[in-house]
């Protein structure tokens, strides 16, 4: 790691440099937003535009939450370009399986007020029940879907509680999206629950329109 950061670093001083490794590494493996509180490198802002560089140098970026809380996400540009592989596409059934759980705890939740619009983190856990009665995957099909996406941190389970029923949550994996990709995801969420509602005849024709400004300006 050394020699692939040490053109940004050359410049700062043993401390600075332990001060931006730190940072860096916080933001990219912590499963939840780090706060600035705790490193140097994410208060000052010109320490953290650092952090930005070696974030860049493999596609990354800083996301900010909750104002001073931080993680790193994949840049928009390199997420698009990721999404064009098949390989880092998710199968059809955890794609599925993924997009209940959203519906249900995301969607359904915000429909009603109980969550905030730009939250894609929940309180509200998706029932195993709930998810039985509405995928057509048999129930082992299901339970290992279920499995690789909480393995792939895009979904967490909840244990029941005394007063709470338990269930499926979106997952840490969730803090990562940069702004655009919670636009996009808030899309995809509308295209999915109400692909006949006034809203996703909206978004689709939104999308022709800019399909179509970029062909033209191409």
């Amino acid at each position: 790691m050394s020699e692939l950061f040490e053109g940004i670093l050359r410049s700062y001083d043993e401390r600075r440099r332990a001060d931006l490794v730190a940072a860096y590494m916080a933001v990219e493996h912590a499963a939840e937003p780090v706060s600035e509180v705790r490193f140097a490198a994410l208060r000052e802002p010109a320490l953290r535009r650092t952090v930005e560089q070696l974030l860049a140098l493999s596609g990354r970026t800083l996301v900010r939450s909750e104002q001073t809380r931080w993680i790193s996400g994949y840049r928009d540009d390199v997420a698009a370009e990721l999404a064009r592989d098949p390989e880092c596409v998710l199968p059809v059934q955890e794609r599925a399986v993924l997009t209940l759980v959203l519906i249900h705890s995301v969607a359904i939740p915000r429909a009603a007020g109980s969550l905030a619009d730009d939250s894609w983190l929940s309180p509200y856990p998706t029932p195993m029940d709930e998810l039985r009665r509405r995928t057509q995957l048999p129930l082992g099909e299901l339970e290992t879907s279920l499995r690789k996406l909480r393995l792939a941190g895009l979904v967490s389970q909840v244990k029941a509680g005394a007063d709470e029923a338990g269930g499926f949550v979106p997952g840490p994996q969730f803090h990562r999206l940069t702004d655009a990709a919670r636009r996009r995801l808030q899309e995809e969420l509308i295209l999915a629950a109400g692909p006949d509602s006034p809203l996703a005849a909206a978004i689709r024709a939104r999308r022709r329109g800019r399909e179509r400004d970029q062909g033209e300006n191409t």
